[in-house]
This record gives C-alpha cells, structure tokens and sequence, in this order.
C-alpha cells in the first residue's frame, strides 16, 4: 500500500468474523462498550467510519449480566407506544426477568450510530439467555 493514499474499506473486501462472548458476571456497561466497538470494526486495522467494518458477535450468559450499586431497582427503562397513556416504565431487575437478553441489546444498540450503518452494525449481534447458540459453524474463535 502506498504511504499517500488513504486506506477505505471497500464491500467486497470485508471478512466478517465471528466472535462468542460470556456475559457471565461481567458488567452491564462495560461489556456493551466492548460489543458495540467489536460491531463497529474499531478493534481491527481496517477500520474505516463510513462503512461496516465490524465482526459478528454473539453474547452466551446473558441472564448472569451484573449491574453495579443500585442499578437493578434505581435503573429505569422508558418507552412510548405512541398512543394517550403509553407511556411506560420498567426498572431493570423487571426488565430483565421477562427478557434476560433486552438489557445488552439496549445498551449495545445505544452505543451505536444512530443512522442506517448503525442499524446494520446492530443485525451483527445476537444475545443468547442461556450459554448455547446455534451458530457452531460460523465460529472459528471465542472470545
């Protein structure tokens, strides 16, 4: 490569590969930081902002997520459906005992561009509750 042209990731030289990690007793933030710069390509040298240069990710344990201090009661969760009166609420513990998996996909996807790339970036992730997946032959690695 030549030292005075800039490097773009081109779309058929992406190689996605595909990464397993165990949420089991790892932090809430700290852990969608790490996902989200994975989904984004910004751990590899082929980074290049306009385009999707990220990895798959699969997270395995997600009902063993932790939260620090009080978050699992003080920690709310809002949304709107759109309609007079639906406006609703949930505090993490509640969020998480119906959906183990909402809790890392909202954290990693408010992580993320808020634009058509990072909604492309986000279709990468897959949250699993429990410590199997069905993707045993897009793995090479873990993580």
């Amino acid at each position: 490569m030549d030292m005075n042209k800039a490097f773009f990731l081109k779309k058929q030289d992406e190689a996605p590969n595909w990464l397993v990690i165990d949420a089991k007793e790892q932090i809430l933030g700290r852990l969608a930081a790490q996902v989200a710069s994975i989904l984004r390509g910004k751990n590899s040298s082929r980074f290049t902002p306009h385009s999707d240069a990220g990895d798959y990710v699969i997270i395995i344990n997600a009902k063993d997520i932790k939260l620090t201090g009080n978050k699992w009661t003080d920690k709310l969760y809002d949304w709107y459906s759109g309609y007079i009166g639906g406006y609703k609420t949930a505090a993490a513990r509640d969020l998480h005992k119906k959906h183990p998996t909402r809790l890392i996909e909202l954290a990693v996807k408010r992580m993320l561009p808020k634009t058509k790339l990072g909604k492309t970036m986000f279709k990468k992730l897959r949250v699993y509750e429990g410590n199997t997946h069905p993707h045993k032959a897009q793995v090479a690695h873990s993580a």
